[in-house]
């Protein structure tokens, strides 16, 4: 019997390198592609600026531990600490020597890039998940060093569009990998007890997930909800989150006479069945990239109204139109809301649509992209 004697080659060595390990789309992201990457092919490792996350706190550091991915954490705490995680974080790459680096959020981004120049890998990897409008300097200093980064990975076409045209990028450096979802786990969740949150039995609910802080649009979301509140007596809004602009947005209610009707849930983790209990998710922001919110929502099996931002219009389809409301017109948007609320077939019609849409989105295609661009781009 002949024996074989094919040479396997070794796993290709990935460095993902992200700001911290905290819950959030970017973050679960990171963890669903290291944790489920084939690692015959791949061997990742995971690198985070942050410091090392205390007992007790929210993050999903245990994932990677319960899947064996080795894991660094830099101990950076701000922008002055910036030099000395570039200088450590290239040390770490000389010592695993990865054929590429792939890394995810802005300051990940600046601080990966030139930490692998320094060390010599030679394929570098920038994820871009906004289409940022807040802070100007952030396209600048992205642009500045663009000429170190190989392949720009947004999450959704238009990010993708806004990211060639501010960072006068050629079509071949930048690629489209749209976000995951668990969509077994989502579809399949059962409906939360809304009344944990001070709403009354039977009360009918429109439900916002996300930061409470100003690129979401909540303080015009507020502003706005009398014009459906008043039509709509029997529902109630439902904030769940925490951010800088909560002590505000009470304030608000107060003052608009509505506070009664509009409840605080505060950081979840229950998400998916407090939205299940939901008549309508609303996203109000005014910029995003694919806000994984609608894409959760969808999954769950629920109608939305959003803002015409980054993304949506990608996951709705052609069922988008009555979902979306010009980017900043709030009083259309609050017509929206009031026209679903109150049409419970329709509301109903959209949601089996969302929900067949949201399975193209699942977490093993989102990996499978990836695992193409890494061998294409170390071929």
């Amino acid at each position: 019997m002949e024996s074989d004697n094919r040479v396997v080659d070794p796993p290709q060595r990935l460095a993902l390198c992200i700001t911290e390990l905290e819950v959030g789309g970017a973050e679960r992201c990171l963890v669903e592609l290291a944790t489920r990457i084939d690692r015959t092919r791949f061997a990742p490792v995971v690198y985070a600026l942050s410091p090392r996350p205390g007992a007790g706190e929210r993050t999903l550091l245990a994932q990677l531990d319960a899947a064996g991915i080795e894991t660094h954490f830099l101990g950076a705490r701000g922008a002055r600490d910036f030099p000395h995680a570039v200088q450590r974080l290239a040390g770490l790459f000389k010592q695993q020597r990865p054929a590429v680096v792939q890394s995810f959020l802005f300051h990940a981004n600046f601080v990966a890039r030139w930490a692998a120049w320094f060390a010599g890998v030679p394929h570098v990897l920038s994820g871009v998940r906004v289409a940022e409008q807040g802070v100007a300097w952030h396209l600048w200093l992205d642009r500045a060093t663009r000429w170190l980064v190989e392949r720009y990975v947004c999450v959704s076409h238009d990010v993708a569009c806004f990211t060639r045209e501010r960072l006068g990028l050629s079509e071949g450096r930048v690629t489209v990998i749209p976000n995951g979802i668990d969509y077994d786990r989502l579809s399949s969740a059962p409906a939360a007890d809304l009344t944990a949150f001070g709403l009354e039995a039977g009360r009918k609910v429109v439900t916002y997930v996300g930061r409470l802080e100003p690129q979401k649009g909540v303080l015009e979301l507020i502003e706005s909800c009398r014009q459906w509140l008043d039509r709509l007596p029997g529902h109630a809004l439902l904030l769940v989150g925490a951010g800088p602009l909560e002590a505000k947005l009470r304030e608000n209610a107060e003052q608009l006479n509505v506070g009664r009707r509009i409840h605080f849930a505060g950081w979840r983790m229950d998400v998916a069945q407090i939205m299940k209990a939901s008549d309508v998710v609303v996203l109000p922001s005014r910029w995003e990239g694919m806000p994984n919110v609608i894409l959760e929502a969808m999954a769950v099996g629920k109608a939305v109204v959003s803002t015409d931002v980054e993304g949506v219009r990608e996951l709705l389809g052609e069922e988008a139109g009555e979902q979306i409301a010009p980017r900043g017109d709030y009083r259309q948007f609050a017509e929206r809301i009031a026209a679903l609320a109150a049409d419970d077939a329709r509301r109903e019609q959209l949601a089996a649509s969302n929900q067949l849409q949201a399975k193209r989105f699942c977490w093993q295609s989102m990996v499978a992209a990836y695992e193409r661009l890494f061998t294409e781009v170390a071929r």
